[in-house]
C-alpha cells in the first residue's frame, strides 16, 4: 500500500508529524533499497539529533558524530554512502521524515 504525503518537490516531508517507519520504508524501496538495522541506526541517530539541535546535520558534522556515536568503522563517508548512495545527510534526512540539511546543493 503506497501512502501519500505532503513532501516538497525534492520529495521532503512538509510535516514531520506524517513520518512513520512504514513511510520511510516505502520512501526507501522507490529507491531501490531495503532499510537494514544499520539505515535504522543513522536514521533513528538523525532525528534524535534534529530532536536536540532542531537542524538537520551536513555530511561532515553526520560523518564526526556518528563516529563518536558509534565508532570508527561507521563513522565515515564511505560507509554512510554504502547505506545511502544518494548522499547520506540527503537521503538518510528524507527517510527520517527531517528537511534537507543545510548546506546540501
Amino acid at each position: 500500500m503506497t501512502m501519500k504525503v505532503d513532501t516538497d518537490p525534492e520529495g521532503y516531508l512538509r510535516e514531520r508529524s506524517n513520518w512513520t517507519r512504514a513511510l520511510a520504508e516505502q520512501m526507501a524501496a522507490a529507491d531501490d533499497i531495503e532499510l537494514s538495522e544499520a539505515h535504522w541506526e543513522v536514521i533513528e541517530f538523525l532525528q534524535e539529533y534534529y530532536t536536540q539541535y532542531e537542524i538537520a546535520p551536513a555530511i561532515r558534522i553526520l560523518t564526526k558524530q556518528i563516529g563518536k556515536r558509534f565508532g570508527k568503522e561507521k563513522g565515515n563517508s564511505r560507509y554512510l554512502y554504502e547505506l545511502f548512495p544518494r548522499g547520506p545527510a540527503k537521503q538518510a534526512c528524507r527517510y527520517a521524515g527531517l528537511p534537507k540539511p543545510t548546506g546540501c546543493v
